[in-house]
């Protein structure tokens, strides 16, 4: 062989390498396209996507995070890689990625506590194809619990009579119902809450002009009705009794605002149900006449009760107060020894004094460690105030230093952060937040550290990535759960159009409505929350 012919074929040998090399990239898309590509252009920022699934922390066992690219362009490529296992390659004529979800699973499941990436290349309108920078994430080692539970309802007032509770498996995109009002012809229903995230153990608060107030408990597969009203619920990790809210609530508008509505608690106060004895109690220290007390939350070792109050300076039930502004609320705890039924001393935890904010939703992870709770500017409803953000106290090092020290997180947006609630290994929160829009609630996850540093927050993952962009009904009340709710809604809509099974007597003497009073005819919004 010639030197020239020598040089020729490493010449060539150098090509087919150079080939090879792009062959490699774009493998998946020769597969479906018979047009020679000649090169990629490298574009320095990665792609822009929705949901934005980027920099985020997520659960090893959640289900595909389908997006859609917002590139322009007339193909798409997704290539998803780790550490460990095969990439997966997508290819679409649509800027929607269906991720397949055992090819998913498998590649989380190999690569728990590492990276996860994104590349997407785009086939512009000039026929090149431009390859974006990785769009980086990382896998936790922490599951979470398999199942949300939220309510979903519209978010304006009047379309009140359409809402239902379900449940969705975290795992896929698979969504049942728990219960809607279409089994009690239109009442309303919410605060749906679980002891310990066990949904073997549930209430859910019903109201209804027919059917009347009550509460329906499910224990053990089995479903009976309490006939007294339950507003905001908290389970003691016992399972032996369950502390509650009863509220006067009225709705109002603002003329000039971005959210013209708004909520006051008139009245409330707490009120727990004895489980065993079938018997509602309160105690002077939780139902004052002077103050509004409302959010229960149990330590998880079941010592204290956490709750929020607020002075209640009016006397008139009916009006809303010219200061309703200036209502902050305050988080105190009470110490409680279940065994003899008797409460202790009350505590002060915060004091909107100091922060400025009012104090609500309190809750505390399942070790004990960490106490979220939302702040906004005044009132007791956080889903309507722009102002609403989470705050985090750690309450290892309040019990050393006995300052309770709040911290905002880093995980607020410019619009409201409410409803929250922990997974059972307290490395998840998932919460509600009106950050797309500004108008629709949405639920999102969220990782937290054993520093108490959160992870970027995602948004609930649906199979159709374009989902929310259409969607007019709010998703809120995140509950996060870890078994399925087995029973059927046809069954707990029976167990509302009977009679109480168990008959309790108010021990109230206050203001506050008393129970099983049917809500206003022909205005049963005004006992109803977004």
């Amino acid at each position: 062989m010639t030197r020239e012919h020598k040089v020729r074929t490493v010449r060539i040998l150098v090509v087919i390498a150079a080939v090879a090399m792009i062959a490699c990239t774009l493998a998946f898309v020769l597969r479906e396209e018979k047009v020679a590509i000649d090169q990629v252009i490298l574009i320095d920022r990665p792609a822009r996507i929705h949901p934005d699934y980027s920099g985020t922390v997520i659960p090893p066992n959640i289900t595909p995070l389908n997006f859609s690219i917002r590139e322009k362009g007339s193909h798409y490529c997704v290539r998803i890689y780790s550490k460990q296992s095969k990439n997966i390659e997508i290819i679409s004529k649509t800027p929607k990625i269906t991720i397949p979800e055992d090819r998913w699973h498998a590649l989380l499941d190999d690569n728990r506590g590492e990276a996860l990436s994104f590349l997407v290349f785009v086939k512009a309108e000039g026929g090149e194809w431009h390859r974006f920078s990785p769009i980086l994430n990382n896998i936790a080692n922490e599951e979470i619990d398999r199942y949300l539970v939220y309510r979903k309802i519209y978010p304006v007032y009047s379309a009140w009579n359409r809402m239902g509770i379900y449940q969705r498996d975290l795992q896929k995109f698979d969504e049942s119902l728990v219960l809607n009002n279409d089994y009690f012809e239109g009442g309303c229903l919410n605060c749906h809450s679980f002891c310990v995230n066990n949904p073997g153990k549930m209430l859910i608060g019903i109201r209804s002009s027919k059917y009347g107030s009550s509460a329906v408990l499910v224990e053990d597969g089995k479903g009976q009705k309490i006939g007294t009203k339950f507003g905001y619920t908290s389970w003691h990790p016992s399972g032996r009794l369950a502390t509650y809210s009863i509220n006067q609530v009225n709705m109002f508008f603002h003329t000039a605002k971005t959210e013209v509505r708004d909520v006051i608690d008139l009245d409330s106060l707490l009120a727990y149900y004895l489980v065993d004895r079938k018997k509602v109690k309160t105690a002077p220290d939780i139902s004052r006449k002077d103050r509004l007390e409302t959010y229960p939350t149990w330590s998880p070792d079941g010592r204290y009760l956490y709750f929020c109050s607020a002075p209640l300076s009016w006397t008139d039930r009916k009006a809303i107060p010219t200061d309703y502004n200036e209502i902050k609320y305050d988080l105190m705890r009470i110490n409680y020894d279940i065994d003899k039924d008797e409460w202790g001393e009350l505590e002060t935890v915060l004091l909107s004094r100091d922060t400025g904010l009012s104090i609500l939703l309190p809750r505390i992870s399942p070790d004990g460690r960490w106490l979220l709770f939302c702040m906004s500017d005044y009132g007791c409803f956080p889903v309507y105030q722009r102002t609403s953000d989470l705050y985090m106290i750690d309450l290892e090092k309040a019990s050393q230093t006995g300052r309770y020290e709040p911290r905002r997180l880093n995980i607020n947006s410019d619009e409201s952060e409410s409803w929250h609630s922990w997974s059972s290994n307290s490395r998840w929160i998932a919460f509600s937040s009106k950050r797309d829009s500004g108008v629709f609630t949405r639920s999102y996850l969220c990782y937290l550290d054993e520093n108490g540093t959160a992870g970027k927050p995602f948004l609930l993952p649906q199979k159709d990535p374009d989902h929310y962009d259409t969607y007019l009904r709010t998703y809120s009340v995140p509950e996060l759960i870890n078994e399925s709710v087995s029973v059927a809604p046809e069954k707990l809509g029976r167990v509302i159009r009977g009679s109480p099974d168990i008959l309790c007597d108010m021990p109230i003497t206050t203001a506050t409505p008393k129970a099983a009073v049917p809500a206003a005819q022909g205005k049963p919004w005004l006992t109803e929350r977004e």
